[in-house]
């Protein structure tokens, strides 16, 4: 099986005063971009917004094929991604860390399998296999 995916990106003008607008093919996403909402809180995505969304809807889908391979097919998975974006002390930027929080409502099933899965599908995620930073998982299980 295989998968491709395709998103554009424009740039208008050079460094902080650029205005730029990305869009999925799909039609999903259609948003502007630019310093202002990357580091200024301005209306608009950014770079690290996406791959924190890419993240978690990865994960939690991954989580749940791990749980439905384990024979479990009623419940509730949820996510929260957050990627650190920090200086490198080189005159750039990387992506640090990208943390999960991960709570599942799962009937019949034992907090240590939940945990356990769960770390699977960190591993196995495609996403996460993509990433070269710290991935860090934090799950809450409520039965």
């Amino acid at each position: 099986m295989k998968s491709t995916n395709t998103a554009t990106a424009r740039y208008d003008g050079m460094g902080k005063p650029g205005k730029g607008y990305v869009a999925t093919k799909s039609g999903a996403l259609d948003s502007p971009y630019g310093f202002q909402t990357r580091f200024e809180d301005g209306p608009g995505t950014n770079p690290e917004e996406m791959i924190a969304a890419s993240h978690a809807a990865c994960f939690t889908m991954a989580t749940s094929f791990q749980l439905a391979e384990a024979g479990h097919t009623d419940g509730t998975l949820e996510c929260e991604c957050t990627v650190t974006l920090e200086d490198d002390g080189e005159g750039g930027f990387a992506i640090t860390r990208s943390a999960l929080k991960l709570t599942g409502t799962i009937p019949n099933l034992a907090q240590a399998e939940f945990e356990d899965l769960a770390n699977k599908a960190k591993e196995g995620c495609p996403v996460s296999r993509l990433l070269n930073c710290e991935i860090t998982l934090e799950t809450q299980f409520e039965g």
